[in-house]
Formats: structure tokens, C-alpha cells, sequence
């Protein structure tokens, strides 16, 4: 197995620079390109001490894998900062905030998770190793920097950790359509862990069962569900919006 990987982007691998600079190898750049979003690139890698090599658009287009690259690829270390849901926990100055995706397995919707999560000031985001996409390049892009803001942790069995939160007095929640109570109904200014399946599958049964309370978004026009993405933004900006007062 390799010891580095590639992300491409512009928010990811700035974001990479500016929170783990340490893990960048080196950075591919569109040659010819010299505008104000280039300049800030190099100017934060010269920092970092990070080399920039210019390099032509179908070399780029190659490393992307046909992924849209915005004419910046970089190589990072592969090994992942193992954090675990203690670890968050135990660190915690205010009630937790998480996220869980149960079976969500496109990597443009977890980045769009991610991404929610930081917006939301989410602690983490938890997920299940396997019946998931994983922390992809795509992902990683379509996080737009938050990959390196939120943790983001694969667990062996999902139901397990649910348990566990429930353990640290973590109130677990179930996104679930037919159910008649929505969220606002519930309480959320405690610590909370709202758990959310793939668009249309939705929550698998012992996921669901493990789960303290279920709640609904309301939905007024014909639409039946949301993406995954959205309903955990109104999930958690709702426990935002409760905890302000």
C-alpha cells in the first residue's frame, strides 16, 4: 500500500497546507496560470515550505482520475490521524454536537456532510467502516476544506457506538420520514447525536432500533425526502438554533 495519496482542489489542499502542512509532499499547479486564487496557493505553501511544480492539464487531468481538479493536485501523506469518539468527548467544553451517516455511500454526499457539519460547528462526523464510501479524494474535495475541520471516524459496528454514546449521556436520534413527531419537538440543547441513512433507504433496522427518539422534517411541498446532506443541515442547525436560546 502506498504511504501518500492525492487530493485535488483548491479549498482541499489549502486547507491541508494551512492544518496539516506537515502531511503535503509536494503540489502539482496548471502551468501558466497566475491568478489571485494561484498566488494565494503559492504564497501559503512557500510558508509551509511545500514545493509547487507546474505541470501541463492532461498530467493533472491523470492524477485527478477524470475528477474535476481545478488545476491543482496534491500529494499527502496516506496515514489518517486516528481519532476516536473518546477522543472527542473527553474534550468537549460544550454539550457534543455529531453527526452519524448510516449507509451513505457517495463520496459527493459525504463531502457535502462534512461540510454541513463544520458549518453547524458539528464535533465530529461517525460512520460505519463498512457500507460506506470512505474518505475519498472526492469526498475530500467536495468538502471544501472541512475534511481537516471535523473528524471524521469509521467505526466497526455501528449499533456498538451508538450504545457507547448513549453511554456518555449522548441523546441519539433517528431522521426518520413517516415518524409524526418532528424535530423541533424535541429537545436538543443536551448533547446529541443525530443519525441520518442514504436518501431513499433510509436507517437500517438495528440502527433504528438502537436509536432514543425519532423525529421528522417536516416536508410541506411533493417531495417525499431530502439528500442526506440537506436533512443534516436542518438537523443540525436546529440544534444550533435551540441552544442559542
Amino acid at each position: 500500500m502506498s504511504d501518500t495519496r492525492l487530493i485535488h482542489g483548491f479549498h482541499a489542499v489549502l486547507s491541508k497546507l494551512r492544518h496539516a502542512a506537515d502531511d503535503v509532499k509536494e503540489i502539482y499547479l496548471a502551468e501558466g496560470r497566475q491568478d489571485a486564487r494561484v498566488r494565494d496557493l503559492l504564497r501559503v505553501a512557500e510558508n509551509a515550505g511545500v514545493r509547487v511544480m507546474p505541470v501541463d492539464a492532461g498530467r493533472l487531468d491523470g492524477m485527478a482520475a477524470g475528477q474535476r481538479h481545478q488545476g491543482v493536485v496534491a500529494k499527502v501523506s496516506a496515514v489518517q490521524r486516528h481519532v476516536t469518539l473518546d477522543d472527542v468527548l473527553d474534550t468537549l467544553a460544550e454539550p457534543a454536537l455529531l453527526l452519524v451517516l448510516d449507509g451513505v455511500t457517495d463520496p459527493h454526499n459525504l463531502g457535502a456532510c462534512l461540510r454541513v457539519a463544520d458549518a453547524a460547528g458539528a464535533h465530529a462526523v461517525v460512520a460505519p467502516k463498512d457500507r460506506a464510501c470512505g474518505l475519498n479524494a472526492t469526498a475530500i474535495k467536495v468538502a471544501s476544506g472541512a475534511a481537516d475541520t471535523v473528524p471524521y471516524i469509521t467505526v466497526t459496528n455501528l449499533a456498538r457506538s451508538l450504545r457507547d454514546m448513549q453511554e456518555r449521556n449522548v441523546w441519539v436520534i433517528g431522521a426518520a420520514g413517516e415518524t409524526e413527531r418532528d424535530l423541533y419537538a424535541i429537545d436538543q440543547k443536551g448533547s446529541v447525536a443525530w443519525v441520518l441513512g442514504a436518501e431513499g433507504t433510509g436507517l437500517r433496522r438495528l440502527t433504528r432500533d438502537t436509536c432514543d427518539d425519532l423525529a421528522s422534517i417536516p416536508m410541506h411541498g411533493t417531495v417525499e425526502s431530502l439528500n442526506v446532506s440537506v436533512a443534516a443541515g436542518i438537523c443540525l442547525f436546529e440544534a444550533r438554533r435551540q441552544r442559542r436560546g
